[in-house]
């Protein structure tokens, strides 16, 4: 129970890793916000493992806001915010990736970030004391082609993520970030172009260990750095990526 008496909110936990972190951290004694833009899927996760469900566009401020609200409304405060949520645009050449695409990577990837911190930081200022992670990507510590801006976006979380540590450490709250290599998640069709047999073994040949990452590693790996017994750790961006990054 190594979150007994913490709180917490997890986007995109509807499915995937957002959903795997949720469910660990609940079963580590913490009350968790199960927040994602598919609010029906939240209600499930919730549901079936004791969570409260929350939907939310978290590249939208009043919605982040309005997010963050229910949380402090039902919990009393928030001590933790995972930053899951995240889309990726098709393998393209980059000069080929549609205006309105970047947008969107940009917006969910990275602006989730900001919205999230401006909503939320003030409070775990006043209290000296909360955790941030950030859920980014190897395509951000080692960029695969035609993935570029995806690639960027992900890139931008872990600068993020550093500099939200230095600046927030002095007020008592880390902020760290996880690096997976992809998973058997709803996003892995879109980052391989298309879902077949030998595009799965193309992908893992990359992979030393020969795996995808799965919700229960990233799950461990993000109880580890939301616990006190990550205390001194901050401005990490972990790779849980079976050696994809070496």
């Amino acid at each position: 129970m190594r979150l007994q008496g913490k709180t917490a909110i997890v986007t995109g936990a509807g499915s995937g890793f957002g959903a795997g972190i949720a469910q660990r951290f609940l079963k580590e004694g913490a009350q968790v916000v199960v927040a994602d833009i598919n609010a029906d899927a939240a209600a499930k996760v919730a549901g079936a493992h004791g969570g409260l469900a929350h939907g939310c566009d978290v590249s939208d401020g009043a919605q982040v806001e309005a997010m963050i609200a229910f949380a402090t409304e039902q919990m009393g405060r928030v001590d933790i915010l995972v930053n899951n949520a995240g889309v990726t645009h098709l393998p393209a050449p980059m000069e080929d990736v549609s205006e309105a695409d970047f947008d969107r990577v940009f917006a969910v990837n990275c602006k989730s970030v900001y919205l999230g911190a401006r909503a939320l930081v003030p409070q775990m200022k006043a209290r000296g004391s909360g955790c941030i992670l950030n859920v980014a990507s190897t395509a951000g510590v080692s960029p695969r082609p035609r993935l570029n801006w995806y690639n960027a976006s992900k890139g931008w979380m872990n600068t993020a993520t550093k500099a939200m540590a230095v600046e927030l450490a002095p007020a008592g709250i880390r902020v760290n970030a996880l690096n997976p290599v992809a998973g058997d998640t709803p996003l892995l069709k879109s980052f391989m172009g298309e879902d077949t047999p030998e595009m799965r073994a193309k992908f893992l040949s990359t992979i030393p260990l020969g795996r995808f990452s799965t919700p229960e590693d990233m799950a461990n790996a993000a109880l580890y750095l939301c616990s006190d017994e990550a205390s001194m750790v901050t401005g990490v961006c972990m790779e849980v990526d079976g050696g994809r990054c070496i």
